[in-house]
């Protein structure tokens, strides 16, 4: 009879909700609801669930997701080197291989007591704005730090010093649910130490950053700007205290300010510039877009070191392994959906509205007939993200600006496979900085714009903390 109790009871709490919240009324699956990704969506759910390609790509395209699959995957080395398609690492840099940072195309985590590099989180460095700065802070986002640059790169080639060293120390937080409950948090605090080129500039500000997981790329990119735009609300028209605002970012090719989409603020427009910034700064790679090593004038043995440039002053990422590894980015399919229509989950989900989570995390988007990749286009897929900066408050403020995007401003992190981080990397952390190592605690680091919704949060009980668990771990 108590078995019978314990499987009823997420049903009972649906009905619960049903009947007495103003909340949307879920008491049943939405149709289609499991495939998050459309009909791209993978149906795979083990430690390979980030690194599928779309369920609808053909055969014959296959073969580029592989190929750029493997400069993603493999190291690049030290030019020179007998792999010419793949040397030209650093001078400095925080890893060589893609995978290395997006952990079997997921989550990277802050580094361990023990760890030697960084690794998978790396650290951007500015100064403040001044009015001098424009032209550079209209491209760039930011002032980069004028000895160390806008990254910070704990690794270098023989004969070139690395940057220094960086480590996290914790302090814990409490925090108590109104059932008495409580739940220990804990505050990062960066430590930089062992500079290879002196001082920073004093008023430096530092942003610690986990590598975000990869899946859906495409689709994102593949949302018209419109639907991005008509969910802004910067003024808070509807008065729900919720204050979305699109960043305004530089396009490099382009030549000019679009809407910013990708990284943990929205400062990149689009994948493959997402992806070639990445290749410069965390590997010290160049490419079309970014031809020059990421060396600052102080760097003198960065700036000499060798190169990995063809005979013909081909970059050491190539037009060709640009465009693949762009193909590969776009196509990573999200995984498919479990136990949407469990009683749990579904309790899970009236709790996560009833909350106000979606007023950010918005749930579906389609995406435009003229996507990039035809697999892409006229997909009715749900990432529970709007793409918009809003303020998180004090508690996740990195007190640095990006562009349009303030120090206390994040972008939306899609949800999407969420549920799935941790059977992807067991290490795997949550924010932009790895801090929370559960779904529950990234919850309860919630404030500003969010805090409405943390404070509904804490006043839910186990059983109820279990349901909207269940629903996020169902993503």
């Amino acid at each position: 009879m108590s078995s019978l109790l314990l499987r009823l009871s997420p049903l009972l709490l649906a009905m619960t909700l049903v009947a007495c919240d103003d909340a949307p009324r879920f008491t049943q699956a939405e149709p289609g609801e499991a495939f998050a990704g459309g009909k791209t969506t993978v149906n795979k759910r083990d430690q390979n669930a980030y690194s599928m390609p779309s369920a609808n790509l053909a055969p014959s395209r296959r073969l580029d997701f592989s190929v750029g699959n493997s400069f993603f995957r493999n190291p690049w080395v030290i030019a020179p080197a007998t792999t010419t398609a793949r040397d030209g690492l650093g001078p400095l840099f925080n890893a060589n291989a893609c995978q290395n940072c997006h952990i079997k195309d997921g989550r990277g985590h802050p580094p361990g007591p023990s760890a030697k590099h960084a690794v998978s989180m790396i650290v951007r460095l500015s100064i403040p704005d001044q009015p001098h700065y424009a032209k550079v802070i209209e491209q760039l986002g930011v002032v980069p730090e004028p000895v160390y640059g806008g990254q910070f790169q704990d690794m270098a080639v023989p004969g070139v010093t690395p940057e220094g060293k960086v480590r996290v120390e914790y302090t814990p937080v409490p925090v108590t649910f109104k059932d008495g409950t409580q739940v220990e948090l804990r505050q990062p605090t960066l430590q930089i130490s062992q500079l290879g080129y002196g001082p920073m500039h004093p008023d430096t500000r530092f942003s610690a950053r986990v590598a975000p997981p990869m899946i859906g790329l495409g689709l994102l990119e593949a949302i018209p700007e419109a639907a991005i735009l008509a969910n802004a609300d910067p003024d808070d028209r509807n008065g729900d205290g919720i204050r979305g605002r699109p960043n305004q970012v530089w396009d490099d090719a382009l030549g000019k300010t679009v809407l910013g989409r990708f990284g943990w603020k929205a400062g990149q427009p689009n994948i493959n510039q997402q992806n070639v910034h990445a290749f410069s700064g965390d590997m010290g790679l160049t490419s079309s877009l970014r031809p020059l090593d990421d060396c600052t004038p102080a760097q003198v043995d960065c700036l000499k070191a060798r190169n990995g440039n063809g005979a013909n002053g081909e970059q050491e990422v190539s037009d060709n392994i640009a465009r693949l590894v762009l193909f590969y980015a776009r196509n990573l399919a999200v995984p498919i959906r479990q136990d949407v229509d469990s009683p749990q989950v579904l309790a899970g989900k009236n709790l996560f509205h009833q909350a106000g989570c979606q007023s950010c995390h918005t749930p579906s988007f389609t995406t435009a007939a003229d996507a990039a990749e035809p697999e892409l286009a006229n997909q009715l897929i749900r990432p529970y993200s709007d793409l918009l900066l809003h303020d998180m408050g004090p508690g996740l403020a990195d007190n640095r600006s990006e562009f349009a995007a303030s120090g206390q401003d994040w972008r939306t992190p899609p949800l999407w496979g969420i549920g799935l981080a941790q059977t992807v990397s067991a290490q795997a952390g949550f924010l932009h900085d790895g801090r929370a190592r559960n779904l529950l605690e990234a919850v309860l680091w919630h404030g500003g714009e969010a805090e409405a919704a943390r404070q509904h949060v804490l006043t839910f009980n186990a059983e109820q903390r279990t349901a909207l668990l269940a629903f996020l771990n169902s993503l």
